[in-house]
């Protein structure tokens, strides 16, 4: 009896004792968090109205130029030995329309203010001897109004930088101030040609995040004018009109733009909004 009792006393204490040893060897429950739900990144919807303002220094280059010499016979037609147009500086504004992050379009308007001409001519003075082959000098300027539809693409932002391409079609008032001639027989003055004429523009640049609004847009453009009328006839040298060929034009530009509405691509994209997750218990 006794030796029962004693079995049954160690096995009380035996399980005791083991009881915790073994519930200390369970495992404990793990706590799995939820993976992140995947939030797609939404695309920055630029677009919205702007306006611009820019002035530039251009180089003109003159594509030669043509007149008509009245004399014996009916007209000699006969053309400028030389031409050249000094540089000289312009201004412009425009308003335009960013359709998305890559294509946008504006107007835009810029006067350009007078270049100086200086170009020869070669003919028949009556001085000192009449049909005495002679040179003369010509000299003048020309300013114009240039209006641009344009188009451009915008390639893509890096640290802020945009390059783009584009190319525009429009018209230019082109007006040249009074034509000087002087040569043996003496000084002659004509009236310059003034009119419209077509025009087509093709640049590439690159704009530069100043604010979230404000750009700054540093380029090259390359306009082209048509030619037209020079200058009117003059009775006194029985010479005129003239035409020009038409008028190339390298500009290096500089300009701010500020965007109104719409998003721009210089302000950061809002944060997508993520949920965190809450943590889920397993046993």
């Amino acid at each position: 009896m006794f030796k029962t009792a004693r079995m049954a006393l160690l096995a009380v204490l035996f399980a005791g004792v083991a009881g915790p040893l073994f519930a200390a060897d369970l495992p404990e429950p793990q706590v799995e968090e939820a993976p992140p739900p995947v939030v797609e990144a939404q695309p920055v919807n630029v677009g919205g109205w702007y306006i611009r303002g820019d002035i530039d220094y251009h180089w003109s280059r003159f594509g030669g130029g043509d007149y008509i010499t009245y004399g014996a016979a009916p007209q000699i037609q006969g053309s400028f030995d030389t031409g050249n147009l000094k540089g000289a500086f312009s201004a412009g504004a425009g308003i335009g329309y960013q359709i998305d992050d890559h294509f946008r379009t504006d107007l835009t308007g810029d006067y350009l203010f007078s270049s100086n001409f200086h170009g020869s001519t070669s003919g028949f003075c009556n001085t000192p001897a009449p049909n005495t082959p002679c040179v003369s000098s010509d000299t003048s300027s020309y300013s114009a109004l240039l209006l641009l539809a344009n188009a451009y693409v915008d390639i893509g932002t890096w640290h802020g930088v945009t390059p783009y391409v584009g190319a525009g079609i429009g018209g230019a008032w082109v007006k040249w101030d009074t034509l000087h001639n002087s040569d043996a027989d003496g000084d002659f003055f004509h009236q310059g040609g003034k009119g419209w004429r077509f025009a087509y523009a093709l640049m590439a640049g690159a704009s530069y995040c100043l604010t979230d609004r404000v750009k700054l847009d540093v380029g090259y453009r390359y306009s082209h004018i048509n030619g037209g009328k020079m200058f009117e006839y003059a009775s006194d040298s029985n010479v005129g009109p003239g035409y020009d060929r038409g008028i190339n034009v390298h500009e290096v530009r500089g300009g701010l733009r500020y965007q109104f509405g719409g998003q721009s691509d210089c302000a950061p994209p809002p944060e997508p909004y993520v949920p965190q997750p809450e943590p889920i218990y397993t046993k």
